[in-house]
């Protein structure tokens, strides 16, 4: 049966057939799939697709999400690639659709984003058995009872995503998304990143106006003065991009904020927080329990 999508581009892909040969370059989007029951249709992967591990180790890699060998996926013959607007680069995929390949671009803002591109895979994928039907349910139950439940009194909260330099994640990002469902707010949600970059940290003007038009602003760097400045309660560091070490959470133990003055700087799973589909959902038990450990 022929398919009409749209995808987060805008742009309309059109296949004759459910597709029976996939070459995914998102992690989260392959994970997804994986677990739908898409395996014996993924031809083709990222290295850093890892998850489910023993589903993925079958499947060939085909480079990286920034560097992926665009001749290798082109000759695996794929019916649909998978690509992400923010993972993958603008080229990259004009390079795949000049030589005929059908793309289907995803790029999940929010939460919600995440439980619509669940539903949009699983129309792709056409016939699953009944346990991927389960987790498409399981998840739509999950994002239901996530907003049914959220409140007002949220624990203020830091996310860094890298440690030298420090950065981290505004309101406009999937990251902050989750974490108003688990009952936190991101402290930075209103910090934009400011260019040239060492405006960002204070050491010279921001450009303004037509100069920064095209920008991404979402993931501004800063400084431990800032983030005392903001108080955070609670402290999430994440497992990636960056690994955050014990070592880099004593920094943040030492600074005088509330969060090191409780005991709540975390460690944490970075795919809960950022792999927009089932991983986050499944996840956000998780992430609650944590923000929830730090409200006791």
């Amino acid at each position: 049966m022929a398919l009409e999508l749209e995808d987060d581009r805008g742009e309309i892909l059109r296949l004759p057939r459910a597709p029976r040969r996939i070459v995914s370059l998102v992690p989260s989007d392959t994970y997804t799939l994986l677990r739908l029951g898409a395996g014996e249709r993924l031809v083709g992967r990222t290295r850093y697709c890892v998850e489910p591990a023993e589903l993925v180790s079958g499947i060939p890699e085909v480079g990286g999400t920034k560097d992926p060998d665009l001749d290798r996926i082109m000759q695996l013959q794929p019916d649909l690639v998978i690509a992400n607007q923010e993972e993958n680069t603008r080229h990259h995929i004009a390079y795949l659709r000049d030589r005929g390949a059908r793309v289907f671009v995803t790029f999940p803002k929010r939460l919600g984003d995440g439980l619509a591109l669940i539903g949009r895979l699983a129309k792709i994928l056409g016939d699953m058995d009944g346990a991927g039907r389960s987790l498409v349910k399981e998840a739509y139950d999950i994002f239901k009872s996530a907003e049914a439940s959220r409140s007002p009194e949220l624990v203020r909260t830091f996310v860094p995503i890298w440690m030298d330099p420090l950065m981290t994640v505004n309101g406009d990002t999937f990251i902050s998304d989750v974490l108003s469902y688990v009952g936190a707010r991101n402290v930075f949600a209103d910090r934009v990143r400011r260019y040239p970059l060492a405006a960002d940290v204070g050491d010279a003007a921001p450009i303004v106006g037509a100069k920064v038009e095209g920008r991404d602003t979402r993931y501004p760097r800063v400084t431990l003065a800032e983030v005392t400045e903001r108080a955070p309660e609670l402290i999430l560091l994440p497992d990636e991009p960056h690994e955050f070490s014990d070592a880099d959470a004593a920094v943040f133990r030492g600074l005088p904020i509330p969060a090191a003055k409780t005991g709540r700087v975390h460690l944490c799973r970075g795919k809960n927080l950022m792999w927009p589909g089932l991983m986050s959902l499944l996840g956000l038990a998780q992430l609650r329990a944590i923000v929830s450990g730090a409200c006791a």
